[in-house]
């Protein structure tokens, strides 16, 4: 039996892997570790409601499971508010992954950590797991600054990079960009979307599936997970618009610079997935083929 931490696990990706693991019981042991009361609508699995912020109780309850694999997706994700709140940033997107690499290493844990495409400038898209990091938001660096703790510790570690995560779960509670637009254009209103920023979105349960991926073959190192089509949000909406048999006409595109972030985001981003391919037999699909199959569940 392969004992599973997750971090996170009332988040989008939580629940999801949650759900994912759960299918195969007899092979893998699930705690799901989260603030508050269980929010996936299950009770399959052992639930430990904790404040991760709190150095003694995280590292108390990992030493109580002892896990083979953690599987961390807690984060603060939210851009703007990681560039005005600096410090709540690191201590969610830096001091805890430190944390989790310090336990990692006294009960040789094997970590898998999240991190974003926010670690590029933009500048030239199609990135590849070497390519030369240059975040432009706090965001961003907070989110390099964990890829560092892991790549200079010495624990087994496996850094998932990934792009504009959608899906749904059982109890959601935040937003992401398909249930918004498909939200917003069932109820007839117009919305303005960026058509200067480029990326490739991921399906939330591809994420899961490559984290699953990475625990079963063991995979160390960095990869990219992400869908296989560099498309502009405005071309993002569009497909979702389509899909959704809603209005197209009330998508109206806009640049950038009109839209005063407090953060910079990166023009163009989108990932090179040969490694993820080859390494972990890995394939993503397009943005619009995996639209079809979130489209399937949620009808």
């Amino acid at each position: 039996m392969i004992k599973i931490a997750i971090t996170g696990s009332n988040g989008l990706l939580g629940q999801s892997l949650i759900e994912l693991l759960l299918l195969e019981k007899e092979k893998y042991e699930v705690f799901g570790l989260s603030r508050g009361k269980n929010r996936s609508g299950r009770d399959d699995f052992s639930y430990v409601s904790i404040d991760i912020t709190k150095e003694e109780n995280l590292k108390a309850q990992l030493a109580t499971i002892k896990p083979n694999f953690i599987i961390n997706t807690a984060a603060m994700t939210q851009v703007d508010d990681c560039e005005n709140n600096k410090e709540a940033c690191d201590l969610l997107n830096v001091t805890i992954v430190q944390w989790l690499a310090e336990i990692s290493q006294e009960l040789n844990i094997h970590l898998i950590h999240i991190s974003t495409d926010f670690i590029f400038d933009g500048k030239k898209g199609n990135y590849k797991e070497t390519d030369t990091p240059n975040p432009l938001s706090y965001y961003g660096l907070s989110k390099l600054k964990s890829e560092e703790v892991l790549k200079e510790s010495k624990i087994n570690y496996t850094i998932l990079r990934t792009i504009l995560v959608y899906g749904k779960v059982f109890d959601m509670s935040r937003n992401n960009i398909v249930l918004w637009v498909r939200q917003m254009l069932s109820e007839g209103k117009e919305i303005t979307i960026v058509d200067d920023q480029f990326r490739t979105p991921t399906y939330v349960k591809d994420l899961a599936l490559a984290c699953k991926i990475s625990i079963d073959k063991k995979a160390m190192g960095v990869f990219n997970i992400a869908s296989n089509e560099l498309l502009s949000v405005y071309e993002i909406a569009q497909q979702i618009a389509e899909t959704f048999k809603l209005d197209k006409s009330l998508i109206k595109p806009i640049s950038t610079s009109t839209l005063n972030q407090t953060a910079p985001r990166p023009a163009k981003t989108g990932f090179n997935l040969s490694k993820t391919n080859m390494q972990l037999d890995f394939y993503p699909k397009s943005f619009k083929e995996d639209l079809q199959r979130f489209k399937d569940i949620l009808m």
